[in-house]
């Protein structure tokens, strides 16, 4: 006669909680660097505080954003390289914040799974730290949800909300643009977070390049798996800066729906934004895909940044001193356009220089 059978186990239903507590470990030095003196208490608690400090504005109001990575974490996946995507996920959102004049004050992290890997969930949170780090805010904790079952061993989806503050008179508004301010741009870092669906479609469907390979078309000699992780530029700091430093009328984001996409939302109705294509050089990363995947140009427009990553809008006896602010912070940065009288509309003036 058989002994009694086993029960069953939470780890055998695809949820190891033991995983879990060693991937908080391995990551609590990393969130510990991002914590501002406003931060209470450490990184297990059922929540994250923060104590704000009300001292500092007239009239403060909390600004949120949320956001994730999207389909460039199946490039993560394929390259076994975790730890660049975090940096990704900071951006997208405190790049939003920070649009509106808000300075991003902490952060909060969601990753689902279908495995915890300790190691593999501690380097994608190093990455969040880092990006964090560069943003200025604080990591104050998240949450990491195993999905055996729902989702493959190897794969796992991010997210982030964090929240900010901006003094109710010091709101970007789209009100404050006038006929003859110019916009400023500031040079992305590559494709950022925006059309991996597309870039994986036209470059590796069916493995037409591979990954680990490096590509004569590419003005970068590391294999093309790095290339296309190339973390998000963070501006968070930088527009802040410039805020403090000249008047800046408003920022925008440059992210889906690209720079004529993004700039209408910032413009009131009684003016255009004219932007000049042939005051930059599109980077080769967007030419390959153009050219491999034969995407007509207001298509790429409308799908990736195409070089800008973030504008900014000035009165033109400010443009000089943006551009030395932007310049002193390492971020490239150049008129491309103007604001003239219309109706809230962006438009993309001759072709892209070649």
């Amino acid at each position: 006669m058989s002994g009694p059978e086993q029960g069953a186990t939470y780890a055998q239903a695809g949820v190891d909680i033991d995983a879990g507590d060693r991937a908080v470990e391995l990551m609590r030095s990393a969130v510990r660097r991002t914590h501002r003196p406003e931060v209470v208490g450490d990184l297990g608690g059922f929540a994250g505080l923060f104590a704000f400090d009300t001292s500092r504005y007239r009239k403060p109001l909390l600004a949120s954003s949320t956001d994730g990575v999207g389909t460039k974490l199946a490039i993560a996946q394929q390259t076994g390289l975790h730890d660049t995507v975090g940096i990704d996920l900071v951006a997208m959102v405190t790049d939003d914040l920070v649009a509106c004049g808000a300075e991003p004050l902490f952060l909060q992290d969601y990753i689902a799974c279908g495995k915890v890997v300790p190691e593999r969930i501690a380097a994608i949170v190093a990455g969040i730290a880092e990006g964090c780090q560069q943003a200025g805010c604080a990591l104050v904790g998240g949450e990491t949800a195993e999905h055996g079952g729902l989702m493959k061993p190897d794969e796992y989806d991010l997210a982030a909300t964090a929240v900010g503050v901006v003094d109710a008179d010091n709101v970007l508004k789209p009100d404050s643009v006038r006929v003859g301010d110019v916009v400023i741009a500031m040079g992305s870092s590559g494709l950022h977070s925006n059309g991996f669906s597309m870039v994986r479609h036209v470059l590796l469907s069916g493995a037409e390049m591979p990954l680990d390979s490096t590509v004569d078309d590419l003005d970068d000699d590391r294999p093309l798996g790095e290339v296309l992780l190339t973390p998000t530029r963070i501006y968070t700091k930088d527009c802040l800066e410039l805020i403090v430093e000249t008047q800046v009328r408003v920022l925008a984001h440059i992210t889906g729906g690209g720079l004529a996409g993004n700039l209408v939302r910032v413009l009131p109705p009684t003016v255009d934004a004219v932007v000049d294509r042939s005051t930059w050089q599109v980077p080769s990363v967007f030419q390959l895909v153009a050219g491999r995947g034969r995407v007509e140009q207001d298509e790429m427009e409308r799908t990736f940044n195409m070089g800008v990553g973030m504008v900014a809008v000035v009165s033109a006896d400010e443009a000089d001193r943006a551009l030395a602010v932007l310049t002193a912070r390492h971020v490239p940065a150049w008129a491309c356009g103007e604001i003239v009288a219309g109706t809230g509309e962006a438009r993309m003036v001759r072709s892209y220089a070649p």
